[in-house]
């Protein structure tokens, strides 16, 4: 059994509302319209490959399916859970995602999409879109016909530090100058609602799934807000995000050194600002910002040092 961290190399993906703000964080980005990065990814559109110790050059797919010990041998046809990093230089489309027995049954077998999202930067002003106004299935019909988008949807501005979590039947999107660190399940099953009459490179609009979107959308609307817990632990602020049947995610913030104990099946670290060092026994492992870092079952006691902030998922 491995006892190392294993860090992880990201999946970059282009979107038509991408930007280049990811490259801030030490990655050679593809082009000035990079949208997402898959950090941990175990998914036939995007796996994220292991890039240190023995398990060199594996995908994270590969180590679920081989190597399910790296996990405490959960069960479980597919790994669980994906990490993104995206940077909205445009609005995202307003979307909606299913849950497991809507997509088990319409989209051959895929998981449920209930995501969360944590704000690492915005510009002043910015807004998502999170939730809507329509008090019955009827009255969010006739204002889709009618194109009454301003008044369906529920804007709500948005500051760094800010968490939302996004369950399956959530009308949201991200809006422009936002990046976010998204937990979620291991999906990639949208259903567009509504994407402003945009184009595609080819002059195309882009498909919407509106008789998908309306079957699947929470009615009324029940944006789910959390209330954040804190502990201080040495020089560590811990804060739950949210934990709730699909994951558990969690902001390190370090300004020190701070003693753990890694006793989840998983921990998924991923370090959006400053750098610092684990300490397992005799071993040091350097880290930086933009670094992904799986912590495997059994790795056990270890230090935190430096002046850092992760967010950490598990289940």
């Amino acid at each position: 059994m491995t006892t190392e961290p294993l860090f992880f190399k990201p999946v970059f993906k282009e979107r038509i509302w991408g930007g280049t703000a990811l490259a801030a964080f030490g990655y050679d980005i593809p082009s000035e319209q990079t949208g997402e990065c898959w950090a941990f990814a175990a998914h036939q559109n995007g796996q994220s490959v292991v890039q240190n110790g023995m398990y060199n050059g594996l995908s994270l797919g590969e180590l679920w399916d081989k190597h399910r010990h790296l996990f405490g041998h959960m069960e479980g046809d597919r790994f669980p859970l994906l990490t993104k990093m995206l940077d909205a230089d445009q609005d995202l489309s307003v979307q909606v995602h299913p849950n497991d027995e809507y997509a088990k049954t319409h989209e051959n077998g895929e998981l449920g999409k209930t995501e969360c999202w944590y704000i690492i930067d915005c510009k002043e002003d910015a807004e998502i879109i999170y939730g809507h106004h329509a008090k019955t299935k009827e009255e969010l019909i006739s204002m889709i016909e009618l194109g009454e988008w301003d008044k369906l949807l529920r804007r709500v501005k948005v500051k760094p530090g800010d968490f939302f979590y996004v369950p399956s039947g959530t009308v949201h999107a991200i809006g422009k100058g936002i990046q976010i660190l998204e937990t979620q399940q291991n999906s990639d099953t949208t259903y567009r609602l509504y994407d402003y009459d945009r184009k595609d490179a080819a002059g195309n609009l882009r498909e919407l799934h509106l008789k998908k979107s309306i079957e699947v959308m929470d009615v009324p609307s029940a944006p789910n807000q959390q209330t954040v817990r804190y502990e201080q632990t040495d020089d560590l602020q811990a804060a739950l995000l949210i934990e709730c049947p699909y994951f558990s995610v969690k902001k390190w913030d370090v300004k020190g050194a701070a003693s753990l104990k890694q006793e989840k099946p998983f921990l998924l670290v991923s370090v959006i600002e400053g750098e610092g060092c684990i300490i397992s026994g005799e071993n040091e492992y350097v880290f930086k910002k933009g670094d992904h870092i799986l912590l495997p079952y059994g790795f056990g006691e270890f230090e935190l040092s430096g002046h850092t902030q992760c967010i950490v998922s598990s289940l």
